[in-house]
């Protein structure tokens, strides 16, 4: 620890004393007493040149000055040529069009230059310094006017939702600072070129860290600017940061100030330490913060175009939500734990062994990890099947019960690889696990036939597909819809909303009636019976009437009537309807039938009799004790 102190706090030399002030003190002295010197060494060049070399020369740099004012007849000229490509595309992306050409505009000059400088570098075999320090400022030059106009473009043309005075702040702000940057760059690049002795290149380099401090403590000052480019999002922990920012905001200004002139005067260790425990994390938290958020935003967009009843991207923007969150979470952590330096030793504090397998120890450590990959491959099994269902398996014309099938066994795959991964990572050899396979047969076979049985016999339901999920089945007295297969046992919804959990093994072993495997059109018998006073061709008349007028009635079928029996009290009919069992049920439509057919035979005069029986007696001698029983049979 002492050792990682003393390195912290160690100062490294500065590269320059008093005699480099004074060397450079003379040196700026001397600077118009050089201006001969410099005169004839340009004329001396030019003679080596000759006249063509002098002349492209000259013509290089007579367009370099251009140029330098040129670009906005470059912009004019292309958007002059992009006018009829604006008529072409949609209205919203034309402002981007714009800005793709002042972006082009910005660029192709220095771009042109550079190649410009390229062909006479070719020509003429020319190595003079300020030659070759131009062609790296033209470099420069395309670099800074890239970075300049793509920050123009999003703070002033509203790409960035910025208030427009904050945003024009932030670019006068960051226009500034990329200047000073590449004029940073241009004299560095400059001395080597020109090559600076190291001592005075050391002096310049602290001198420009110093105006770097006092730039960046001019440029931090604006207090409401620099918080006004952080969003309001609704998330605790990210209010909480930006509320202490607001509060502290000022006193962490004047620390940062102050490890600034620190980090000049050579404690660099320690002034990137106190700047990686402080302004990265916050950066870096915010960061993620924001990003999850646009991310979430553009996940709800995207649903909210969506029709209310497309489940499949209802459970896609579901599967999409619940694994951002957890790769967040968990990167926020890792990275914020590592930056604060937390993560060695938290991961020494719980990597002591609990029990020992073999010869690896497990601890606190390993269980961590394996519950982060394992809950991580769950999230993307989530994620994937439901990809599959809203975009593969619609392309491919796969039905439901086939990808359900599909996504059941890619489910089982990415578990079973997750639990090898966390087998591996435990330390525990698969080969081991032979030693275990057979007691786990003889456990079966004494006291697991059941579940055993139960998922063999899934396996059997999902991959022989003849019972598939959204399948509309019989078993039993039970008619309802598969809500759901598993390895254990099958859930079918009825009508009512009642949920009837089915082991596999009796679902095998049961006779089931699949409306939906082959065709779900069936066809249902409506008895009638009327008096036998009735025409039985009007009452077939009225029948078929009752059934054209039912929505519910295949119309590609049509229904007939049948005359069954003479009946004791009536003559009988029967109705036969075809209806499609998946949208409506039996009952149901027999009792809408029911109902009609009543109302219409009422209305044409036709009675619907009700079972009736004669009672035939015949007359005899009563004996004394019945007659009081023939007095109950005389009528009054």
């Amino acid at each position: 620890f002492a050792l990682q102190a003393r390195d912290v706090f160690r100062r490294e030399p500065l590269g320059f004393d008093y005699q480099t002030l004074e060397q450079g003190r003379k040196w700026v002295s001397s600077l118009p007493g050089q201006v001969p010197g410099m005169v004839q060494s340009l004329v001396d060049q030019l003679r080596l040149l000759g006249l063509v070399g002098s002349l492209l020369l000259f013509a290089f740099l007579g367009i370099l000055f251009y140029s330098l004012f040129g670009w906005k007849k470059v912009f004019g000229y292309l958007e002059e040529r992009a006018k009829p490509l604006g008529t072409t595309i949609p209205e919203a992306y034309v402002p981007y069009l714009h800005s793709v050409l002042r972006i082009i505009a910005a660029t192709l000059i220095p771009l042109i230059l550079y190649g410009l400088f390229v062909l006479v570098r070719a020509f003429i075999a020319y190595q003079a310094p300020w030659f070759l320090l131009a062609g790296s400022l033209l470099k420069l030059w395309a670099l800074g006017a890239l970075i300049i106009v793509i920050l123009r473009e999003v703070l002033l043309f509203g790409i960035v939702p910025l208030p427009p005075q904050n945003a024009a702040t932030v670019y006068r702000v960051s226009r500034g600072v990329t200047l000073y940057i590449l004029v940073i760059i241009a004299v560095f690049q400059g001395a080597k070129v020109f090559q600076v002795p190291p001592d005075i290149l050391a002096l310049v380099r602290f001198v420009i860290s110093i105006s770097i401090v006092f730039a960046s403590l001019f440029l931090l000052l604006k207090k409401q600017t620099i918080l006004g480019l952080l969003p309001d999002l609704p998330y605790k922990a990210y209010q909480v940061v930006v509320n202490g920012l607001r509060r502290l905001y000022y006193p962490a200004l004047f620390l940062t100030f102050l490890t600034g002139i620190v980090w000049c005067l050579g404690f660099k260790n320690f002034a990137q330490l106190l700047w990686i425990k402080t302004w990265a994390v916050v950066a870096i938290f915010l960061i993620i913060m924001i990003v999850f958020h646009n991310i979430k935003i553009f996940l709800q967009n995207w649903l909210e175009k969506k029709e209310t009843t497309d489940h499949q991207a209802i459970l896609l923007h579901k599967s999409l939500y619940y694994f951002l969150l957890f790769a967040t979470i968990t990167i926020t952590v890792a990275v914020i734990l590592e930056l604060l330096g937390l993560l060695d030793p938290i991961r020494s504090f719980v990597s002591f062994p609990l029990v020992m397998i073999g010869k690896k120890p497990i601890s606190l450590w390993t269980f961590i990890k394996v519950i982060i990959i394992f809950i991580g491959i769950l999230y993307i099994s989530r994620l994937l099947r439901s990809y599959m269902d809203y975009q593969i398996y619609p392309l491919l014309g796969i039905d439901e019960g086939l990808a359900y099938s599909i996504n059941s066994l890619v489910s089982y795959l990415l578990i079973a690889i997750g639990i090898f991964i966390a087998l591996a990572i435990v330390g525990i050899d698969i080969r081991t696990l032979m030693v275990f396979a057979g007691a786990i047969g003889i456990g079966i076979g004494l006291g697991l036939q059941k579940i055993a049985s139960n998922f063999i016999s899934g396996f059997i339901i999902i991959f022989g597909r003849k019972v598939r999920k959204g399948d509309w089945i019989k078993v039993g007295d039970t008619l309802g819809f598969v809500h759901r297969v598993t390895l254990a046992s099958t859930i079918i919804s009825t009508r009512d909303n009642i949920e009837h959990i089915i082991p596999n093994t009796d679902l095998i072993a049961s006779t089931i009636t699949n409306y939906t495997l082959s065709e779900p059109e069936i066809r249902v018998h409506i008895p009638v019976g009327v008096s036998y006073n009735a025409d039985p061709w009007e009452v077939r008349r009225i029948l078929l009437e009752v059934a054209a007028r039912n929505e519910h009635i295949k119309k590609t079928r049509k229904p007939r009537v049948w005359f069954t029996e003479y009946g004791d009290s009536s003559i009988n009919f029967e109705l036969l309807v075809w209806i499609d069992v998946r949208r409506i049920s039996e009952k149901y439509i027999k009792s809408q039938l029911y109902f009609a057919i009543f109302e219409a035979l009422d209305q044409a005069g036709i009675e619907i009799p009700f079972p009736q029986r004669d009672l035939h007696l015949k007359s005899g001698v009563l004996s004394p004790d019945n007659k009081g029983e023939e007095d109950k049979l005389k009528p009054e």
